[in-house]
């Protein structure tokens, strides 16, 4: 449990809040503390947000725990101060997402960074993380700043960091920055001024629709598409699409008409921009019930694919008719998939391949070794994070081989085929996805019978991935336990099969550095990897297995699967 007194900081909240629906949340709070009831208060206090590379995120709300304008102001202080000490004349370029307060948190932090000396270029609408990752390096920002939770629930909003390269932020520089924040009071520390007085002196500046449009043509340029236009007038693409009422919808839909998708049924419970997402608990692409308005919509529409994209479009997943239900590809299958297909149109147009370089992370599927094998390709792997795919391309671009880099993925639907930014790219990958669908559809494909035909071809290379809730002030401690344990007693078997090495990625493992992930590598090929979220209050359980046949990689992925969940019980 911290050692934070939490009646201390609930009063220096509550005498320093001016927000008044914040003040009543706190008000509140005392009022059940004082009647014996002090869960709401010390769930709030009971710690600060932490700021690390992938910036804060938490539940909205009163209190230390919480995204709100003093959490944020107080992380913006921090950033500014950092920013202000290591480049001259520093700018920022800040977006949101459709979550709630997200333009509230934009403003907030655009007038901090002006007070601060920091110019700030803001997207006046609605944007997905790469083309904020676009933006700063576009406009040659010294940092970038997204507001938005991903895929988490409704509650929750969050604050993305970037450096210079358009990647999340590497350790030393949040290193640096949470120690800024440390020394910052969020009520006294903080500078601040009038954003519209900052928009009308030049300190914030809205950021035109040229640099979208430039982003667009950066997409559009990733295109490995051979196929000639009588081809695909021959087999049209007919599309569902649902940007899970997120930012996917302008930017995805403009993109696939100008490269000639233009038969799109967009689904219209998740159309619009809402940050209460009401048609599902979690608006994430992974989950079935997150897609089922589209599935629905599909067996009116009968198209080719569904398509799917994240609140911030960073993500995307795919379902297609298999039978009489729809398939939801895995992200690693998609990873795999796109691969495969990137290869093959670059090596149809006589590129060599052996020169090229792929990327993958320690968590996503060791399906792409089989490929690395068969194109020739250097496959490189990397900590979980897509920050750690964009440090890979900044490193061979700072080398002059920008062009090398080919195609990167990680197994929680993120994917990426150029280096016009340095994240995950739901607008890059859904290009990429529909082109790759009407390939397959000329063979008399959909993407399920194309995945299943590598299975045949390269083995079942099947993994799983589960995320296990430790919600409240208790969350954390058990967290820390469970990790601890895993080292100090670590299993002889798994499934009944014997575990050959343990690997701790907390020591450095491969040149890789520093991570809280355990990896128990078990007889066969298999493994069971352990990772504690650095996000939210979760571990994820990444569960792999392979065999020649379809039914033993399942029956030994379900084993390991359990005997995982045993462990962190």
């Amino acid at each position: 449990m911290s050692d934070i007194d939490v009646r201390a900081e609930l009063a220096h909240w509550i005498e320093n809040v001016q927000d008044a629906d914040l003040a009543a949340e706190l008000a509140d709070m005392q009022a059940k503390a004082d009647a014996g009831d002090d869960a709401a208060m010390t769930d709030a206090f009971f710690q600060n947000l932490s700021f690390g590379t992938a910036g804060l995120r938490g539940v909205l709300g009163a209190g230390t725990n919480r995204m709100n304008i003093y959490t944020v102001g107080r992380a913006t202080q921090g950033f500014a101060d950092y920013l202000n000490a290591n480049f001259d004349n520093p700018s920022v370029a800040i977006a949101r997402d459709s979550r709630n307060n997200g333009e509230l948190f934009v403003r907030t932090t655009a007038a901090i960074m002006a007070a601060n000396g920091v110019t700030a270029y803001v997207y006046p609408r609605i944007s997905p993380v790469p083309t904020l990752s676009w933006a700063v390096r576009d406009l040659g920002c010294s940092g970038g700043i997204c507001m938005t939770a991903s895929h988490n629930p409704a509650p929750y909003n969050g604050y993305k960091a970037y450096g210079p390269d358009g990647c999340q932020i590497t350790s030393q520089a949040a290193a640096a920055i949470s120690a800024a924040i440390a020394e910052t009071d969020a009520f006294a520390g903080v500078k601040s001024m009038d954003f519209d007085e900052a928009v009308a002196s030049g300190k914030v500046k809205w950021i035109e629709d040229a640099v979208l449009e430039r982003y667009y043509d950066a997409v559009l340029a990733q295109s490995v598409n051979n196929l000639s236009d009588e081809q695909i007038a021959a087999a049209p693409l007919k599309l569902v699409y649902t940007p899970l009422n997120g930012t996917g919808l302008v930017p995805v839909t403009t993109v696939l008409a100008r490269a000639g998708v233009s038969d799109v049924t967009v689904v219209p419970e998740q159309e619009q921009p809402d940050g209460n997402f009401p048609t599902c608990p979690y608006p994430n692409p992974e989950i079935r019930e997150a897609m089922q308005k589209g599935i629905d919509l599909c067996e009116q529409v009968h198209p080719d694919l569904l398509l799917a994209t994240d609140p911030d479009a960073d993500r995307v997943g795919v379902a297609c008719k298999d039978g009489d239900d729809y398939t939801l590809l895995t992200g690693n299958e998609m990873g795999v998939l796109l691969l495969d297909y990137v290869c093959r149109m670059r090596a149809e147009r006589g590129e060599d391949l052996t020169r090229k370089v792929a990327v993958t992370t320690i968590v996503s599927s060791a399906m792409v070794d089989a490929l690395a094998a068969e194109y020739g390709f250097e496959l490189r792997r990397c900590l979980t994070g897509f920050k750690y795919i964009g440090d890979i391309i900044t490193e061979l671009a700072d080398a002059g081989q920008a062009d090398r880099f080919i195609f990167g993925f990680e197994e929680s639907y993120g994917y990426l085929s150029g280096d016009h930014v340095r994240d995950k790219d739901a607008v890059n990958a859904s290009l990429l996805i529909c082109q790759m669908a009407q390939e397959y559809k000329l063979a008399g494909k959909n993407l399920a019978q194309a995945m299943r035909d590598l299975y045949a071809k390269h083995g079942w290379w099947l993994n799983r991935t589960v995320s296990l809730s430790y919600p409240g002030a208790d969350g954390a401690a058990k967290m820390a336990d469970l990790m601890a344990g895993l080292r100090t007693n670590a299993p002889a078997e798994l499934a009944g099969r014997k575990v050959e090495a343990v690997v701790d990625y907390q020591g450095g493992v491969n040149g890789l550095p520093s991570a809280n992930v355990v990896e128990f590598d078990v007889e066969g090929g298999n493994k069971v990897i352990v990772r504690p979220s650095g996000t939210e209050p979760k571990i994820k359980l990444y569960v792999f297995a392979k065999d020649a046949g379809r039914e033993a990689a399942d029956a030994l992925l379900n084993a390991l699967e359990e005997a995982g969940r045993k462990l962190l019980a």
